[in-house]
C-alpha cells in the first residue's frame, strides 16, 4: 500500500502481520565462521562502520513489493534516483533494540540503471540500515535516503563483523578531539618520545606514543587506558579502533594541544602527529 505522507515513515499504514521476529536487545545474528569470499564487498570499511555506527537496526530482507513514489511526496529526491515506499520479508536481524515484525515497510531512494530505468525491487534481497519508528513494529525508517544496499555475501560478512566489533565489551570509544600533546628529547640526538592525548564522550583514556630513535625507523602506538604502552602497537586497519582513530582524529595537530610547549618542541610534536595521521591513511567515504 502507497503511504499518504513522506513526514515521517511511522505516518504509513499498512496491514501487516504483527507476528514478531524475536530479538533480544541490540541483537546481533552473525555466525561464528565466515566462508571464503569470492569478491570483495561494494562498501569500504569505512562506509560498512559510518553506517553500522548510525543505525540501531540492520536488516537482511527480500522486497516483496515496491511501490514508486513521485511528484510533492518525492521531495528532495536526488537526480538520477527512484523513491520507493518497501514491503519486505525480514529474513534476519542482524542488529535491533528489540523485536521487528516478519513484514516491514520503508521508504527507500534507488538509483536508476545506466539506462535511466527503474530498477526491478521484487524479490530482490536487500540490506537496510535504519532506525526503528516508535509504536511501529512493522515500519523502519533508513538512516539516509540511499541506506538500502544489495545483499552479498561478502557485504553480509563485513556488516555483521561491524557489528560485532560495534557491541564488543572492550569495544574502543569514539574520538572527540585532541587534549594536549607534548614531546620530551632523549638524551641523544635525534632521540625523543611525543604523548598525545585524546578526548572521548565517556573519558575513557586513550593515548598516542611516538618513538624516535637514532638509526630507527619513527614507530607509533595507540593505548586504551591510563597506562601509555609502545608495546601495544598501531591498530590493524579496518578495525574499530583504526576507524576510530582514521576518521576522528583532526588532520592537523592543533595549537591549543601544544600551547604550553616550547616552540621546537611544539614544532616536533605536530610532526609526529602529521606522522600518525599519513600511516593511518584516509578514513574513506562517509556514510
Amino acid at each position: 500500500m502507497k503511504p499518504t505522507s513522506l513526514l515521517a515513515v511511522a505516518c504509513v499504514t499498512v496491514a501487516i502481520p504483527a507476528s514478531p521476529i524475536g530479538a533480544q536487545n541490540q541483537q546481533i545474528v552473525a555466525e561464528s565462521g565466515q566462508a571464503p569470499q569470492a569478491a570483495s564487498p561494494t562498501l569500504g570499511y569505512a562506509d560498512t562502520m559510518g553506517r553500522v555506527l548510525q543505525s540501531p537496526m540492520i536488516v537482511d530482507a527480500t522486497i516483496r513489493s515496491a511501490v514508486r513514489i513521485k511528484g510533492a511526496e518525492a521531495a528532495g529526491l536526488a537526480t538520477g534516483y527512484a523513491r520507493f515506499y518497501v514491503e519486505a520479508d525480514l529474513g534476519q536481524l542482524i542488529r535491533a533494540p528489540g523485536p521487528a515484525a516478519s513484514r516491514l515497510g520503508w521508504l527507500a531512494d534507488v538509483p536508476l540503471d545506466a539506462r535511466g530505468r527503474v530498477p526491478r525491487l521484487r524479490k530482490a534481497r536487500v540490506i537496510a540500515f535504519a532506525r526503528p519508528v516508535a509504536g511501529r513494529a512493522d515500519q523502519i525508517q533508513l538512516i539516509s535516503p540511499e541506506a538500502q544496499i544489495a545483499w552479498t555475501p561478502a557485504d553480509d560478512a563485513q556488516i555483521k563483523r561491524a557489528v560485532r566489533e560495534v557491541l564488543a565489551p572492550d569495544a574502543p570509544p569514539a574520538i572527540t578531539g585532541i587534549g594536549n600533546a607534548f614531546h620530551v628529547p632523549g638524551s641523544l640526538p635525534g632521540e625523543g618520545e611525543t604523548q598525545v592525548f585524546l578526548q572521548t564522550p565517556s573519558g575513557d583514556p586513550v593515548s598516542l606514543l611516538i618513538l624516535r630513535r637514532p638509526g630507527e625507523q619513527r614507530r607509533w602506538a595507540v593505548s586504551l587506558g591510563e597506562i601509555v604502552d609502545e608495546a601495544a602497537g598501531p591498530p590493524a586497519r579496518d578495525t574499530l579502533l583504526w576507524y576510530r582513530l582514521a576518521c576522528g582524529l583532526p588532520r592537523v595537530l592543533p595549537d591549543s594541544a601544544v600551547a604550553n610547549e616550547e616552540p621546537a618542541r611544539a614544532g616536533i610534536a605536530a610532526e609526529d602527529y602529521a606522522f600518525v595521521i599519513a600511516a593511518l591513511g584516509p578514513c574513506g567515504k562517509p556514510a
